[in-house]
């Protein structure tokens, strides 16, 4: 009986880790979470840039050289 306990425990744990792990990790079944889904998605992928990172990033300006300016004599 002692062995036949311990598979019987050891099976009981095992199918309430199961079913914790399924219960935690199971996707929305809502109408919206898989709109809300498709969104998070298509804004990963979009190559647009956040307004406030935009503002971050330093402009760049060009100068003009020397060598390119027009020169008085010409």
């Amino acid at each position: 009986m002692g062995n036949a306990a311990f598979v019987l425990i050891a099976v009981a744990v095992s199918a309430l880790g199961s079913l914790l792990l399924w219960a935690l990790h199971r996707r929305p079944r809502t109408f919206m979470s898989s709109i809300d889904e498709f969104q998070r998605e298509m804004k990963a992928l979009s190559h647009e840039e956040d307004e406030e990172q935009a503002r971050r990033r330093p402009t760049l300006r060009v100068r003009a050289s020397r060598r390119d300016a027009p020169q008085e004599g010409d």
